[in-house]
C-alpha cells in the first residue's frame, strides 16, 4: 500500500468518527467469514458500524480527535465499532463477545472519556438511546390517558346509572301489567 492509500484511509476513517459518540475496540484472532459478517450484520442492524482497523492507521485518524486517548489500544488484531448512538455499539459488541470467545474487548470511549474493557460492558447494559425515548414517551403519554379515563368515567357511571334505572321502570310496569291480566279460570 502506497503513501496516498494510506492517506485516504486516515482521512476515510476520520471522516467516519467525526460524529460518533461510542467507539469500541476489540481484538478479533480467528473469527471466520461466517462470524465476521454475523457480527457485522448485528453491529448495523443496531445502527452502528464495524470496521478492521490497522493499528497505525487508526492512531494517526484519532490523533487531535475525541478518542485520541485509546490510541494505546490499538495492538495486535484490532476492529472497531462505533455509534452515534451512546450505547449501541457497545451493546452489539458486548452480547457478541459474550457468545464469541474470538472477539475480545479491549476498551473504549465515549466523546473525551475513555473506558477499559469492563466500563464498555457496563456501558453495555444502559438502555440505548432509543429505548430511553420510548421510556420517555410513555411517561409523558401516561398523564394524559389517566385524565382521559378520569374525565370518561363520570360519563360512563351516568350512563350506567342511567341504564339501571331505565331497566328497574320498565320491570315494574311489566310485573304491573302480568298482575292486571285475567287469566282463565279465575
Amino acid at each position: 500500500m502506497d503513501r496516498a492509500q494510506k492517506q485516504r484511509l486516515v482521512d476515510s476513517l476520520r471522516r467516519d468518527l467525526e460524529d460518533v459518540v461510542c467507539l469500541v475496540v476489540t481484538h478479533q484472532s480467528g473469527l471466520d467469514v461466517a462470524e465476521a459478517t454475523r457480527l457485522r450484520r448485528q453491529v448495523r442492524g443496531a445502527g452502528a458500524r464495524f470496521r478492521v482497523t490497522k493499528n497505525r492507521l487508526a492512531r494517526r485518524a484519532l490523533a487531535g480527535g475525541p478518542f485520541e486517548g485509546l490510541s494505546p489500544l490499538f495492538t495486535g488484531p484490532t476492529a472497531i465499532a462505533f455509534s452515534q448512538d451512546p450505547v449501541a455499539a457497545a451493546k452489539v459488541v458486548v452480547e457478541f463477545a459474550n457468545r464469541n470467545t474470538k472477539l475480545t474487548i479491549v476498551g473504549g470511549g465515549l466523546v473525551g472519556l475513555a473506558m477499559d474493557a469492563a466500563g464498555v460492558k457496563e456501558l453495555a447494559g444502559l438502555p440505548s438511546l432509543d429505548e430511553l425515548r420510548s421510556t420517555l414517551i410513555g411517561l409523558l403519554a401516561a398523564p394524559a390517558r389517566r385524565l382521559a379515563a378520569v374525565l370518561q368515567a363520570p360519563a360512563g357511571q351516568l350512563a350506567r346509572v342511567l341504564a339501571a334505572r331505565a331497566g328497574s321502570t320498565a320491570e315494574p310496569s311489566a310485573a304491573g301489567s302480568a298482575e292486571n291480566t285475567v287469566h282463565p279460570g279465575n
